[in-house]
């Protein structure tokens, strides 16, 4: 949820919240006040009806109207305290029921007592009530218009730039020859952010060229003894004073250092993987590069008696063709290596995906860790323990999401292209 969206959401409810806690009781004080304009009117009726008995010794004619009307009984029983109730009354002439006040008191004319009772509908009073609401109703609602209006433009202008800020820091790259430089901010908040952030990218870029370095450093330096070891072992297998038991210690020498030579292209792949040295951007057949690859392993799948079955659909992805071939050899040399003899490999490849199962010599692989650099199994003794890790490495610098399952007796690889795929 965006920001502005939390924020908006949050002050319009708290809006809302006020505003009606404010109209009850707003409503209730204006109520209170027109229900005392209403009982000083009547009190004013009953002064004038005082006024007249006692100037001229007996109740004025009452000249009443559908507005007002005024009744006197005489009793026996005179109220002490004059009092105020509400009550509904029929009204013959429209048939409708309203709520009329009234006020109650007693007056001594002559030698008797009369009650007096003053009547005056409250419609007048509602409907300037109801009136008084709905122009208040009104105003608060333009009220949360203009203050949604001005708070959305104005937080927009506010974030923009931190929306600038983010979207730089999205476009760049490490890779790039000069750090990230993000502007001064007129915010205090927004500039102290960039500074912040300009100084974390400017040791990251110290940092990742310095690695840039050392990994190729160390790569040229180390492919020269390893190359020098190679051709003293080869002269040495060629000396025909050689014994047996030398002749099997130069081999493991050997095989020993190709493995060596392994671990360490790995391991430089790798970085360059991390560092972000490869744009997956160039249409790539994914149809043609397994097709080629099967054709390559073909003899080892001959001598092992393995069976492949291929359903691939032609498939162009946005991938690194270098990287193609590398993400195939190792999954594929995966399965080939560790399916045993007379097993089944199964390679379906359609526009969402690419899926390869082979036959399990044993049980699952552990889900947590098949993906973590150096992990092994028992019988993998040969491997470096790394093939799987560039695999994880290459789909996250694609886009791509893979997954391994195990299932039916089969070790299951799932390789997802989201939206990668591309017209042919």
């Amino acid at each position: 949820m965006k920001l502005f969206t939390q924020y908006n959401r949050v002050n319009i409810f708290a809006t809302i919240a006020t505003f009606i806690v404010g109209s009850v009781a707003f409503y209730g004080v204006l109520y209170s006040i027109l229900r005392h304009q209403l009982d000083d009117t009547l009190r004013s009726e009953q002064q004038e009806v005082t006024e007249y008995v006692q100037s001229h010794g007996v109740l004025p004619d009452f000249e009443n109207t559908r507005h007002q009307w005024i009744t006197a009984q005489p009793t026996t029983n005179p109220v002490e305290h004059k009092h105020f109730n509400s009550y509904i009354h029929h009204d013959n002439r429209d048939g409708d029921d309203d709520w009329v006040r009234q006020l109650t008191f007693s007056i001594k004319v002559g030698s008797g007592y009369y009650t007096v009772s003053v009547n005056r509908p409250e419609a007048e009073t509602e409907d300037l009530l109801k009136l008084i609401i709905m122009v208040t109703l009104g105003m608060i609602g333009l009220i949360l218009l203009v203050n949604y209006f001005i708070n959305r433009r104005l937080i927009n202008r506010l974030l923009k730039p931190f929306y600038n800020t983010v979207g730089e820091i999205i476009n760049y790259r490490v890779a790039f020859e000069k750090p990230l430089q993000l502007p001064h901010s007129t915010i205090d908040e927004i500039d102290l952010l960039n500074e912040s952030l300009n100084e974390m990218a400017a040791r990251i870029y110290r940092e990742y060229f310095a690695l840039k370095s050392f990994t190729e450093n160390a790569s040229h330096e180390m492919q020269t003894p390893l190359a020098v070891i190679n051709g003293k072992i080869e002269v040495l297998l060629q000396n025909e004073g050689l014994n047996e038991p030398g002749i099997q210690q130069l081999l493991a020498i050997e095989q020993a250092t190709k493995k060596l030579a392994r671990l360490h292209q790995s391991l430089l792949l790798l970085a360059k993987l991390e560092n972000r040295q490869f744009t997956p951007d160039e249409p790539v057949n994914m149809q043609q590069v397994i097709e080629s690859k099967i054709d390559e392993w073909q003899d080892l799948i001959a001598s092992r008696g393995l069976v492949v079955h291929t359903a691939c659909e032609r498939t162009i992805i946005a991938f690194h063709p270098q990287l193609a071939e590398i993400l195939l050899n190792n999954i594929l040399n995966n399965a080939l290596r560790y399916t045993p003899k007379g097993g089944e490999i199964h390679i379906n490849l359609d526009e969402a995906c690419l899926r390869i199962s082979n036959t399990a010599a044993s049980g699952p692989l552990d889900t947590e860790r098949v993906f973590l650099r150096f992990y092994k199994t028992q019988n993998a003794a040969e491997g470096t323990g790394l093939g799987l890790a560039i695999v994880k490495e290459i789909c996250s610098l694609a886009g791509f999401t893979i997954k391994y399952a195990f299932g039916g007796g089969n070790h299951i690889f799932s390789i997802y292209f989201s939206n990668k795929t591309v017209q042919a």
